[in-house]
């Protein structure tokens, strides 16, 4: 898929955030797909920047497994391969399982009914193979007790690998989300009643479901 010819500015006051967030973004959502060759140039005028934070990100993204680049060749966008996602969902899995492991018992009602929702919207989103709004939903159930943990080298290792899981899990909601329901709301009573061991049981499960 080419580059789209339109888009919303960047923030320039998070400018190089900002850029790698909607790059990130478009080659885990399929905009770009995998094989496509990335261009300074189309990227740059795309999001209305300069050919420097498109570098940077392109560099980042590299790092994570998205992109691969040729120096002095080309840059493309990678392709889903089975080693790399399994290697990245074994670590962001033990970060969630970490996560859980520490925060259960401490959540607020606030944040349980925060995860409650997103389950039911993410069961919806299943039920209607709306593969984006699962994703989004998912992702918000998940970022709760991450966000309530606060430790920002757990939230670092997941930002830089979980982009690489969340573009195989897409598949996987396309094909088999009501597991993930169930597992969602498991998750959610041990962490509301304070069972550390066997909501981090459930974590790896939910994260272990996924098979690249």
């Amino acid at each position: 898929m080419p580059i789209p010819s339109k888009s919303a500015g960047v923030d320039r006051s998070l400018l190089r955030d900002n850029v790698y967030d909607r790059i990130r973004d478009a080659i885990v959502d399929g905009t770009l797909q995998p094989g496509e060759q990335l261009k300074d140039a189309e990227l740059a005028e795309w999001l209305g920047v300069s050919r420097t934070p498109i570098r940077e990100a392109l560099l980042r993204l590299a790092s994570s497994g998205l992109v691969v680049a040729v120096p002095g060749r080309s840059t493309t966008v990678s392709e889903i391969d089975a080693n790399a996602v399994n290697d990245a969902r074994d670590v962001v899995g033990a970060m969630h399982a970490l996560a859980v492991r520490q925060i259960a018992g401490q959540l607020s009602e606030s944040q349980l009914k925060q995860m409650r929702d997103a389950n039911r919207r993410f069961a919806d989103a299943v039920a209607s193979a709306d593969i984006e709004a699962a994703h989004v939903a998912d992702e918000q159930l998940h970022a709760v007790p991450i966000a309530a943990l606060g430790n920002h080298a757990l939230e670092s290792v997941i930002g830089h690998f979980g982009p690489v899981v969340r573009r195989a899990e897409r598949q996987r909601f396309s094909s088999d989300g009501s597991t993930s329901v169930e597992l969602h709301n498991q998750l959610i009573d041990l962490l509301a009643n304070g069972y550390a061991e066997q909501a981090s049981d459930v974590t790896f499960d939910i994260w272990h479901s996924l098979r690249a």
